[in-house]
């Protein structure tokens, strides 16, 4: 399995109401669900469960959120990873519909989450899609305009290039679309603030537990270095970072490590980066995403690596990134750099399936689960109650297997995206 630490050296973590620490599984524990992984999906799945009376266990190999739960751009976006032409291409109108419908519901519920439970992870609304090249102009102005006319959703609107120059500092821009109804947050405290709910609601959470192995029988056994839960149900929400646990998701879902920085404080110049404090993201397939932060700071995601492994200096690996779109900004000291490990898969949509009769997941989120992971949480726990309805729509998304499974997925992958990663330079 990929390796994790304790919360990094982040901004998030510096700035988190940290909870007091877990115990770590020891002995035989029986419950009615085990849930492996304390991410939004981890999470939202233990609460939704607790509060309909279940025993649930949740098993986290390191810290409640410190994978990419507590490590992520904080960027909540509409729709499904891949956009609404695409999707009608491939599962036709009225699924694309279906599917931004969820969407919509699931960031519904995040707010709501977050409103109910009190969770203080600093909201803010409008998400700019800024693009780096002149032909995507055209189509993103087309996109705003049919998620206006055909999805019935008003949030979205065109921006040219001297309105996105208005809102972004930036001269590398040609145009893009603002959305209204996104947004950004604090991710770590988001992750927090659902454990803390999910231990109230009665859910029993243990901390440096990682899973080691599961095996079905009459019950299912879920195996770590101090202990074992048997339990009817295992909702595997490890992402990511529960790579080697069980193949029939390695065949789907890869690991890959992504990048952020924060800057020093910018002051009176964090206006002249971005006007109106939306989060951004670019049209570049290898993603640059960023925002303004509580104190000021510019929060900049950049780069990937296709390893198991974290760089050592990210800070320094994300600068040259910063400086292409910012470069301005040479003069501002990086305060904070971390890498976190995201699950991908070959089509960028979620792997949600019913492995078994007794194990459920929900994973490779490609970077949209801050707003999808809580729902999709929330649908494994419905699962498990005997409503299968939107999960048998997820279930029916084309989430092909990698090339070669596990073994060859790294090689071929790799390939791949580092074609697309020079495409973007181009």
């Amino acid at each position: 399995m990929a390796s994790n630490t304790d919360h990094p050296n982040s901004w998030y973590a510096a700035t988190a109401h940290e909870l007091p620490p877990y115990p770590q599984l020891a002995g035989t524990v029986r419950a009615d669900v085990c849930v492996v992984g304390g991410g939004y999906t981890g999470l939202s799945a233990a609460l939704h469960l607790a509060e309909a009376g279940l025993n649930v266990v949740l098993l986290e190999a390191s810290r409640v959120g410190s994978g990419a739960s507590g490590r992520n751009g904080g960027q909540i976006h509409s729709g499904q990873r891949r956009d609404q032409d695409w999707l009608e291409a491939r599962v036709g109108l009225d699924d694309a519909k279906a599917l931004w419908n969820m969407a919509e519901d699931a960031k519904a519920l995040l707010h709501a989450l977050i409103a109910r439970h009190g969770i203080a992870c600093d909201v803010r609304h409008g998400l700019i899609v800024a693009d780096h090249k002149p032909a995507y102009v055209a189509h993103s102005h087309a996109y705003a305009r049919r998620l206006n006319e055909v999805y019935g959703y008003s949030q979205a609107a065109p921006l040219s290039r001297e309105e996105l120059r208005e809102l972004v500092g930036s001269d590398v821009y040609h145009g893009g679309m603002i959305d209204h109804g996104g947004g950004h947050l604090h991710p770590l405290n988001l992750a927090l603030g659902l454990a803390r709910a999910a231990t109230q609601a009665g859910a029993t959470l243990f901390e440096h537990s990682r899973a080691l192995s599961i095996e079905e029988a009459a019950r299912v056994r879920v195996t770590t270095a101090t202990g074992t839960v048997e339990a009817d149900w295992v909702l595997e929400c490890g992402d990511g970072l529960q790579d080697g646990l069980d193949r029939r998701v390695d065949n789907y879902v890869m690991p890959i490590a992504n990048y952020i920085a924060a800057t020093q404080p910018l002051g009176a110049r964090a206006k002249t980066i971005i006007a109106n404090d939306a989060a951004v993201a670019d049209s570049r397939f290898v993603v640059n995403y960023y925002r303004l932060s509580s104190d000021g700071r510019l929060l900049f995601g950049g780069g990937e690596s296709y390893t198991r492994r974290l760089r050592a200096n990210p800070g320094a690996f994300v600068r040259p990134y910063m400086l292409k779109i910012f470069p301005q900004l040479e003069d501002v000291r990086i305060d904070y750099g971390w890498g976190g490990i995201l699950g991908i898969t070959m089509t960028r949509l979620p792997f949600v399936r019913k492995l078994s009769p007794r194990v459920l997941t929900a994973a490779g989120y490609s970077g949209q689960g801050v707003m999808l992971a809580p729902y999709f949480g929330m649908l494994l726990a419905q699962a498990i109650k005997g409503q299968l309805g939107q999960l048998d729509l997820l279930a029916r998304l084309p989430v092909p297997p990698f090339p070669g499974g596990p073994l060859m997925r790294w090689p071929l992958m790799v390939a791949g995206l580092s074609y697309y990663a020079l495409r973007d330079r181009l």
